[in-house]
């Protein structure tokens, strides 16, 4: 396998879920994760089986449908969780367990109020039993954002040496920053003796506005796994947004890295979750949102309708979206104007838009937008020039 190749990890149906009115049924996962295993996700996290029998039922369900995918279910360092889990991964393909405990000194005083000593027995335990139920083990360091690295590469090369295949070292509550996640990642690369036999992975959290940048960061300084969500959904301010991760590494070339992901697919699954969890996505999203190919400024309308790269880096249908729009407002020029009632049929000349300009404005001035109709009403009124048909 490729050392260039990024592992997708989506947790959509298990962290996207966590947001409050965002709850799936059975039928919505399944829905979700096959549309997942299509866009080319190398693994599907499909909930937290113990934690209620409707997310055992929907973790089963998926491991059943999903073919291609690895399927993946949470759970704590608890020898029960984790055999409830291996009971609901039981029909997979392709199982994993992923299962963990804090690493930070906050976590392991005030949620577990224990040493570190006895983290690391907790830790290598759970892991173990993990291994001897399923082939393919993941460990969450939790908080390892901010615990101390020299503990933290203990922990991850113990964990290591007790069967994880994979170690996932969280910015839990978003707090690093990019040249310190990825400090991060390259100290344990440095100073973990067996992280060869472990792919490592990032799972960052948005508190800051961070987690792609992040993410980023964290496969430059070698991770090979990024955890996301679709739309950035996730716990508090959301998770490391897929669709952001997949078109920086499709457009950063020069770093070298791949992904399996279809790009084409990303804004049709990212309208299904969107509609599916109930939970807009905002206009101004990367990638996604509805403005992202949206020109609204007279210099930019005027520079994209003479070459599109001027302003704009990715081409609307590399990700699934409808074409660029040109949007009239009061900041539109005449360029754009011309464009549109080209659009409409209507073939003017250059004066013609001087004199139909000095009317639009007067009706820019007055709404936020520039209609289709309200250009059919000008044209009218100019009577000029008909639409050609």
């Amino acid at each position: 396998m490729s050392e260039n190749k990024i592992h997708i990890f989506d947790t959509t149906l298990r962290d996207g879920e966590q947001v409050p009115g965002c709850k799936l049924n059975t039928n919505e996962k399944i829905e979700i994760a096959l549309k997942l295993e299509e866009l080319g996700v190398d693994i599907i996290e499909a909930g937290f089986p113990i934690s209620s029998p409707g997310d055992f039922a929907s973790v089963e369900a998926v491991a059943k449908i999903i073919k291609n995918a690895t399927v993946c279910g949470l759970t704590r360092a608890v020898q029960k969780d984790i055999e409830v889990a291996a009971e609901a991964l039981k029909h997979a393909v392709r199982p994993r367990i992923h299962t963990g405990i804090g690493s930070s000194d906050i976590h392991i005083k005030y949620k577990f109020n224990c040493s570190r000593e006895e983290i690391l027995e907790r830790a290598a335990k759970a892991t173990k039993i993990a291994r001897n139920l399923v082939d393919d083990v993941e460990f969450f360091c939790e908080d390892a954002g901010r615990a101390d690295n020299a503990f933290l590469a203990r922990l991850v090369e113990t964990v290591i040496a007790s069967g994880a295949t994979v170690v996932n070292i969280p910015d839990t509550t978003g707090y690093c920053l990019p040249h310190e996640y990825g400090a991060k990642i390259a100290y344990l690369k440095n100073n973990v003796p067996n992280i060869d036999k472990a792919i490592i992975s990032c799972h960052c959290h948005d508190d800051l506005g961070l987690s792609t940048a992040n993410s980023i960061s964290g496969i430059i300084n070698g991770a090979r796994q990024i955890e996301c969500t679709i739309n950035g959904l996730g716990e508090r301010a959301g998770n490391t947004s897929l669709e952001e991760v997949v078109m920086i590494i499709q457009q950063h070339k020069e770093m070298g890295f791949y992904t399996n992901i279809n790009s084409k697919l990303l804004n049709p699954i990212s309208h299904l979750v969107s509609e599916t969890m109930r939970m807009p996505v905002q206009a101004n999203k990367a990638i996604v949102g509805a403005n992202a190919f949206s020109h609204s400024s007279g210099i930019h309308q005027d520079g994209f309708l003479k070459a599109d790269i001027t302003y704009e880096i990715i081409n609307p249908v590399e990700v699934g979206a409808e074409e660029s729009k040109i949007v009239l407002t009061a900041r539109s020029g005449r360029s754009a104007l011309a464009h549109r009632f080209h659009k409409l049929g209507y073939q003017y000349t250059k004066a013609d838009i001087d004199v139909l300009y000095d009317q639009f404005l007067k009706v820019a001035d007055s709404k936020k937008e520039v209609m289709e109709d309200d250009l059919n009403e000008l044209a009218s009124a100019y009577g000029k020039k008909e639409a050609v048909v």
